[in-house]
């Protein structure tokens, strides 16, 4: 009988650590925080873009060469870059609000094409200059900003990571996703959503959540961009909300 209950013992214990575990591995993938749990309603439309009347609504830094181009086609923003490029939304953006949008990784053999770098900007300002948007594309050059980054399939598709950027030349990770469910898939069509409620800001593929961040000083204003590097993507569909 004593053997018995020792046994019993050991058992739960082995469940306890192995269960202790398994939460531990899965906060780290999901990377949602006790605690981030919100609930908002969709609100007003604020904004929309079919990019079917050129980039009106848009700012683009790119590199200026022959290799690339950031043009709207057939109701389609298409960035085809063999540099890296940002293409902001000209209205600043604050508040509780929610992005939308569709993106695609083009991969059909074209001189740009990299199944790499479905990256964003978001709330993003400049503590040194009123004016944002003064840079030629290159990543290094927003290391000064002050915002929220995702780059999803960096590095040549093998990371997703999330990074709050201090304005200070610091660029803290948050999250890093390196599995491939969380990764690119090429010539998919993915439906990005981007939520910004109360401190808490989160990023959604396809419904499903990747990120999830309760910022203890949260930014409450900013500017949106598309990001990317030597690759091409068409986006379609760009969607402003404001949330309740």
């Amino acid at each position: 009988m004593k053997n018995l209950k020792l046994y019993a013992a050991s058992f739960l214990l082995l469940v306890s650590i192995s269960t202790a575990h398994a939460q531990e591995v899965g906060k780290g993938k999901n990377s949602t925080a006790e605690g981030d749990e919100i609930h908002f309603r969709k609100g007003k439309l604020l904004y929309k873009d079919n990019f079917s009347s050129g980039l009106d609504n848009w700012i683009v830094e790119a590199p200026e060469n022959k290799e690339s181009s950031v043009k709207t086609a057939d109701g389609k923003l298409v960035v085809d870059v063999n540099e890296g490029a940002t293409i902001w939304f000209r209205e600043k953006l604050s508040g509780n609000y929610m992005i939308t949008y569709k993106r695609k990784v083009i991969m059909e053999g074209g001189k740009n094409d990299r199944l790499s770098d479905l990256n964003n900007f978001w709330m993003a300002t400049d503590p040194r200059n009123e004016n944002l948007f003064t840079r030629t594309g290159r990543f290094p050059e927003y290391d000064s900003l002050l915002m929220y980054y995702t780059g999803v399939g960096g590095n040549y598709n093998s990371t997703t990571r999330f990074r709050k950027y201090t304005g200070d030349g610091e660029r803290v990770l948050h999250t890093d996703l390196q599995d491939k469910e969380h990764l690119l898939e090429p010539n998919k069509e993915y439906e990005v959503k981007i939520v910004v409620y109360n401190g808490v800001t989160k990023y959604y593929m396809d419904g499903e959540e990747y990120f999830s961040f309760r910022d203890p000083d949260p930014l409450t204003e900013g500017y949106f961009g598309f990001r990317t590097t030597k690759s091409r993507h068409e986006f379609d569909n760009f969607r402003v909300h404001r949330l309740k």
